[in-house]
């Protein structure tokens, strides 16, 4: 998995609430047993009209918005099934970032994104950043005061910056345990890697009791 320290790219915004999996990645396209090739199916139904053709009000359409690395959307990003292709669909499609907005609706907190979602992400290199409405609105004033705006997003020192009229930067938390994996590129493959040496000496042993027991 990719390491994630520092990106710098183009911001697309997607305006949309409860975004589920099913419109990011629909169920016709879950049948590959690959893990690649899943970015040309990244919100397939929304991106064309009903005649097949792109629709170019869709923003991913858009030429100003071309090769965008960073999206910004919406509460409840990634909500419904568990499909790790909705992450696969997201990630190959050349996105690195993706924010969105807690939320308090009648007293209860709509989070940023699904959980399962959210943990998806970061076995894949993918970094989800929750802020406040109140910043996330702000994102989407800057990039429609100034179409393909360009953001800085650093995951060390945890800040986002936008390149816009002028420089505005936005601080941002993140559970440690997940920075810590994102930072050093490591999918449960790997974490699990960490520990070969502990493993190898734990099957040793264990295979020495096993033959050391009476038949």
């Amino acid at each position: 998995m990719t390491p994630f320290v520092k990106e710098h790219g183009i911001v697309v915004p997607l305006d949309r609430a409860n975004v589920d999996t099913d419109q990011i990645i629909p169920k016709q396209f879950l049948k590959s047993i690959r893990r690649t090739g899943f970015g040309e199916t990244l919100f397939f139904d929304w991106k064309r009209r009903a005649d097949g053709t792109l629709d170019p009000e869709f923003p991913l359409n858009q030429a100003h918005f071309k090769d965008a690395i960073i999206m910004v959307v919406r509460n409840n990003f990634g909500c419904g099934s568990s499909r790790e292709h909705a992450v696969w669909a997201v990630v190959q499609a050349g996105f690195r970032v993706v924010i969105a907005p807690t939320r308090v609706l009648d007293g209860n907190r709509v989070p940023a994104f699904a959980d399962i979602f959210a943990s998806n992400s970061v076995k894949n290199g993918l970094l989800t950043i929750e802020l406040p409405e109140t910043e996330v609105d702000r994102i989407f004033d800057a990039i429609t005061a100034t179409p393909g705006m360009k953001a800085t997003v650093d995951l060390t020192l945890q800040t986002i910056t936008l390149h816009g009229a002028k420089d505005e930067t936005i601080r941002f938390e993140i559970d440690s345990i997940r920075k810590d994996h994102l930072l050093r590129g490591l999918d449960d493959i790997a974490l699990t890697l960490e520990h070969a040496t502990q493993i190898t000496s734990f099957e040793a042993k264990h295979d020495t009791q096993l033959r050391a027991q009476p038949a």
